[in-house]
């Protein structure tokens, strides 16, 4: 008896399809809000789609963009307030 699915030759193009669209929305929220972890992630899974030959290689490199922005964007604010975190 088998419980799952057998994975087609189109489920990894559909994975990285997916990875490289969910970098573009996280390295564009992560601009937002919690670009300390949202930042390196957006990298990371736009790395790993481009890896897996994405189609969406627009939207991988633009999570990528996004991604390296979100970690200047915090640099610049750590400049900004001289400190290593947010203070409330």
């Amino acid at each position: 008896m088998q419980l799952t699915a057998q994975a087609s030759p189109h489920t990894g193009a559909r994975d990285a399809d997916g990875m490289a669209v969910a970098s573009f929305v996280l390295g564009l929220v992560g601009l937002l809000v919690l670009n300390v972890f949202l930042g390196p992630i957006a990298i990371a899974l736009a790395g790993v789609s481009l890896w897996r030959g994405t189609k969406r290689r627009g939207r991988a490199y633009l999570g990528l963009g996004l991604g390296i922005a979100d970690l200047l964007v915090l640099v610049a604010f750590m400049q900004i307030d001289s400190t290593v975190s947010w203070s409330f």
